[in-house]
């Protein structure tokens, strides 16, 4: 006759997973002796060392008792029941990996694969991740509040990847990041950017997804504030020269 600690040293589990087992009617608890202790036959090892190995090939504890006690040809099918359960379960979770693997920094759980390359583009010309982040939340913006422009955006963005001074500027805005406000270098900046919007046509261009963004590049930086100020003003100028006219 067997402890409890000898039971389960014998099958391999805890005390505790004995007493578990005892709780949910897996194992029978057998009553106490005359000296106070519960003791074990050879055959409640036996059971145990079958729930250990039924619970460690994956099988619920929920159908344990049932295999326990099954003939040979009902134990057969519902191992291939059981098998068939394991298997879906492997695939889901193998599908779950790849959508995971997937994800990255969680930029394809919300954007398209087309902005994802957009992202990726800035990242091979050497734009800093910082930067990368805030223009993936303005194409977060974009989709939520101005779906309908994303395929023309994206076709603009890469041309604009395309174009080295559209790239030139791109990087020098990233670099101008954590320079003073009042940096000189940003007085060129600003003339820089100001003749590319002109180039562009981009004056008006204020899409409500676009005031966002602008609030939210901002925030980042003293001198991007600065600099989308004064292109605002100088914007805000010409169309007034132009109303006048």
């Amino acid at each position: 006759m067997l402890t409890i600690s000898r039971l389960a040293a014998t099958a391999g589990v805890t005390v505790r997973a004995v007493r578990h087992y005892h709780h949910i009617g897996l194992l029978p608890e057998p009553e106490r002796d005359a000296s106070g202790y519960r003791r074990y036959s050879a055959q409640a090892a036996v059971d145990l060392i079958r729930i250990r190995t039924l619970a460690d090939a994956g099988v619920p504890l929920a159908r344990i008792d049932a295999l326990l006690h099954a003939q040979p040809a009902e134990f057969a099918a519902a191992i291939t029941g059981i098998d068939a359960e394991l298997r879906h379960r492997i695939d889901q979770l193998t599908e779950y990996r790849r959508r995971i693997a997937e994800l990255d920094s969680g930029e394809r759980l919300v954007l398209p694969p087309e902005v994802v390359a957009v992202l990726d583009r800035m990242r091979g010309l050497g734009v800093s991740e910082r930067r990368v982040l805030l223009e993936r939340d303005a194409w977060i913006l974009m989709q939520a509040l101005d779906p309908q422009v994303m395929p023309e955006r994206i076709r603009a963005k890469n041309a604009g990847l395309d174009d080295p001074e559209t790239a030139r500027l791109y990087l020098a805005c990233d670099q101008s990041v954590d320079w003073d406000p009042e940096d000189p270098r940003l007085d060129r900046l600003i003339d820089d950017l100001d003749a590319w919007e002109i180039a562009h046509a981009r004056d008006g261009d204020r899409a409500g997804y676009l005031t966002l963004v602008s609030s939210r590049i901002s925030e980042a930086s003293p001198a991007w504030r600065r600099i989308i100020a004064a292109l605002a003003h100088r914007a805000e100028q010409r169309g007034n020269r132009g109303h006048g006219s």
